[in-house]
């Protein structure tokens, strides 16, 4: 009998990427905790938007969240109207610069 292995994590650093790119050092629980928030406010405010993936990148005072989607216009609204307004509720979340790409 072999062992079992979770197909994800053998594939992440080969043919798949993390989903979440930082060093933190002595703060991971708690940015891992600010991880998890971002991602069930943005799952629940824009849940009629198609989300199939949210990659959080952290830099120093900055937080890059990218939105893989497949109704970009939901996202963006009219003359970008939402993404504004989503940005401005994450970086009230998070109290750091928040980019959405």
């Amino acid at each position: 009998m072999g062992q079992k292995t979770n197909p994800i994590g053998f594939r992440l650093g080969i043919s798949k990427q993390w989903n979440s790119r930082y060093y933190a050092g002595r703060e991971l629980p708690a940015l891992l905790r600010e991880d998890e928030l971002l991602r069930k406010y943005l799952k629940a405010r824009l849940g009629h938007a198609a989300i199939a993936n949210i990659v959080i990148e952290r830099k120093p005072g900055k937080v890059v969240v990218t939105l893989h989607t497949g109704r970009p216009g939901v996202v963006i609204g009219k003359k970008g109207a939402e993404v504004d307004k989503l940005r401005d509720e994450l970086s009230h979340l998070t109290s750091k610069e928040v980019g959405i790409n």
